[in-house]
């Protein structure tokens, strides 16, 4: 009888942690299947500055996610930082190089959409068969498979 309510405990407990898309907190995993597309996308949280020392308390608002893929059984890494500035120095430099400002404010979602016949299968773009993507970040993030 223990041996049932153990099994039964940790069955319900592996599905608390894999998810069908949906939004996905921190140490969870979603699941797309021969999906034509996958979005990616972390909310718009402000950046807090309550840890220890000033330091960031909830990773600057960013999302550190990872892909595996069955199709080529490889592994991703995609970080999406909406509160990530990667402006170019230049524009502050008062035109001393003459080079135009480049750059901006990181994105909060990524969309990766499928593509076929590829020479090679380590593209991020072969996303047939089962994709796992989890979060391996601080902050919840939303996962659409269509």
């Amino acid at each position: 009888m223990k041996k049932i309510l153990v099994l039964t405990v940790a069955f319900i407990a592996g599905f608390a942690l894999v998810a069908n898309a949906g939004s996905i907190t921190p140490g969870q995993t979603a699941k797309c299947t021969d999906a034509k597309s996958i979005t990616l996308e972390v909310a718009q949280i402000a950046n807090s500055n309550g840890g220890k020392d000033g330091y960031s308390d909830n990773a600057r608002g960013n999302a550190n996610l990872s892909l595996w893929k069955s199709s080529n059984f490889t592994t991703i890494p995609i970080t999406l930082g909406p509160n990530d500035n990667n402006d170019s120095v230049n524009g502050t430099d008062g035109g001393k190089t003459g080079l135009p400002q480049r750059g901006g404010m990181g994105k909060s979602k990524v969309v990766l959409v499928s593509q076929n016949n590829f020479s090679r299968g380590d593209s991020i773009g072969d996303i047939s068969g089962l994709v796992k993507i989890t979060n391996n970040g601080d902050n919840p993030v939303t996962v659409t498979c269509n």
